[in-house]
């Protein structure tokens, strides 16, 4: 009989998630049911050695953390029963989970140049979902930029006169700082704004980052809809809509989440993405698509499962968990 699979969880502190709506507790929830192990651990524990070949021939661990067995349950303010601290070898996994939250920075791209020491499947290796150097090279508010006939206008800049000049021509303008996450610095600009400049200089005196500048787009009152691919292939759908008086349909900033359907438009997005979903090992995706226009492709840390799951009767943590075991070449799970 083989052995439970052995899942590391790569995250921000477990004991503050909210349960109710947090997509990587889902997964976890999901894999202690189908009998994995699961451990979990922080970036900060990570550690990298030269992997040394040992006198007796073998080689010793390379990438390593501290971690603990844990396991879940639906239970508020007792969510996870932990076991005793101790240092993890990352490539004696079968699948990582890098589920940590941006902000997409240094750090962050260094731990993907660390994981990429021990991505793959085989013998001290582990899946790493999502693969860490397709992770690296598709921030997602870049990775769009691929598909310009699925996007609205879009700029990624550092030129302010380019920034004013796109405005002049849209008049009402979305300003998104290239690497953030939840909204946050997320503006609407509309062409009779005084404080474009001042926004710009603030940016700019802080960061050394290009913006993107994106046309508003209204259908967004309506719902900024969350695709959730597993493989490449939609599994669900949320619309999530703004709060009264606010641009930003995140749901860190009040944005509601409500049923959502497939249209022919996202079906014809997710084909067209797909593909490359799949060849770059990004198993676990979620893109945002306001009306007709693709806007973001969010390969880090995607969210929203467990709301699809209450508006559609399904257990889409099951399907992506199903791709994952895919991935690893076998049929164990």
């Amino acid at each position: 009989m083989s052995r439970p699979l052995k899942i590391a969880v790569q995250m921000d502190p477990l004991g503050a998630i909210d349960i109710n709506g947090d997509s990587t507790f889902a997964l976890m929830l999901e894999a202690q049911a189908r009998g994995y192990e699961l451990y979990v651990y922080q970036v900060e524990t990570m550690t990298l050695s030269e992997g040394r070949i040992s006198p007796e021939g073998t080689r010793l661990e390379r990438l390593v953390a501290r971690a603990r067995r844990v396991q879940v349950q639906r239970v508020a303010g007792a969510h996870a029963t932990w076991g005793e601290e101790h240092v993890l070898d990352l490539g004696s996994m079968d699948v990582i989970l890098m589920r940590q939250d941006p902000p997409f920075d240094m750090a962050y791209i260094t731990a993907t140049h660390m994981l990429e020491h021990v991505h793959g499947v085989g013998p001290g290796r582990a899946l790493v979902v999502n693969d860490p150097a397709s992770v690296r090279n598709a921030p997602e508010k870049l990775l769009v930029t691929h598909y310009p006939d699925l996007m609205p206008p879009t700029l990624v800049t550092w030129d302010v006169r380019a920034i004013r000049d796109f405005r002049a021509r849209w008049r009402d303008i979305i300003v998104k700082p290239l690497f953030g996450n939840g909204g946050a610095g997320v503006f609407r600009i509309r062409e009779d704004d005084p404080n474009l400049n001042s926004l710009l200089e603030m940016h700019f005196a802080r960061s050394r980052e290009p913006l993107m500048i994106q046309r508003y787009e209204p259908a967004v009152r309506q719902g900024d809809k969350r695709i959730i691919l597993a493989d490449g292939q939609p599994i669900g759908a949320i619309d999530r809509v703004p709060a009264e008086g606010e641009a930003r349909s995140n749901m860190h900033v009040g944005g509601r989440a409500v049923k959502a359907t497939l249209s022919a438009r996202d079906h014809e997005i997710c084909a067209t993405i797909g593909p490359l979903l799949r060849e770059q090992g990004l198993i676990f995706v979620g893109i945002d698509v306001i009306g007709d226009w693709l806007t973001e492709i969010n390969v880090t840390s995607p969210t929203g499962l467990q709301e699809i799951d209450r508006f559609d009767g399904v257990n889409t943590a099951s399907m992506l968990w199903d791709c994952i075991i895919a991935s690893l070449g076998h049929g164990r799970g």
